[in-house]
């Protein structure tokens, strides 16, 4: 298997410098994601806008902050990641400004069972484990502001999203999986390996769930 343009120690040197540099966004960006999840439990008329908001933000400062400022310097194809990641914001807000059937909902099964595992692996269990693994906890990814936990979180609310336009702001997320594999067999990075499994239940869930045919229970007690 052909690895990366760089060591493993170069690799972790750029987390390093991009925490520093970027501090305290870090701190924001978990505010965000609190803030997504908030919204999700309430299910005000703005949950939505406030959940896309939040992804087209992250995904930004990941493409723009993290991959074209700081890993191009190491990694050639950089550059294409940052457009790659900038793409993916553009979707999530042309999800808040065009009207679509987008709606973030949790029911009872195992799709969004699914979907809050990842949102808390993403949070919690993904720094716990870079932390055990002795990446330090401003030495390694972090969440919102580094691809692969973004990129889970990201997952774990598709999961619990309805709605056609489902399909294409799930592509990216993931083919991204696939490079965050390569990062965990590669890198030594256990904390990735929960990115290609959250992949797997999204393309689970995208071929035999159809997220924007199902309808809650309660819904077709009422004859809908």
């Amino acid at each position: 298997m052909l690895g990366p343009p760089f060591t493993v120690a170069q690799f972790f040197a750029v987390f390093a410098d991009y925490n520093a540099a970027i501090w305290p966004l870090q701190i924001v960006a978990y505010g965000l994601g609190v803030l997504a999840v908030v919204a999700l439990w309430l299910r005000r008329p703005s949950a939505n806008q406030v959940i896309l908001s939040v992804l087209a933000l992250m995904w930004a400062m990941n493409g723009i902050g993290y991959h074209l400022l700081f890993f191009a310097e190491i990694n050639p194809i950089a550059p294409a990641f940052a457009a790659l990641f900038l793409l993916q914001s553009i979707l999530f807000a042309g999800a808040v400004l065009i009207p679509n059937d987008l709606r973030f909902e949790i029911w009872p099964n195992f799709i969004s069972a699914a979907g809050l595992s990842c949102v808390v692996y993403a949070l919690l269990i993904y720094e716990i484990l870079g932390y055990r693994a002795g990446h330090g906890p401003m030495a390694g990814p972090l969440f919102g502001v580094a691809p692969c936990p973004t990129t889970i979180f990201t997952i774990g609310m598709l999961l619990l999203a309805r709605g056609k336009w489902v399909v294409r702001l799930s592509i990216i997320p993931i083919l991204w999986s696939l490079v965050g594999l390569a990062a965990a067999v590669q890198l030594g990075i256990p904390e990735d390996f929960g990115l290609p499994v959250a992949a797997l239940a999204l393309v689970i869930a995208l071929t035999v769930g159809a997220p924007w045919a199902r309808r809650p229970v309660v819904s077709r007690r009422h004859g809908a």
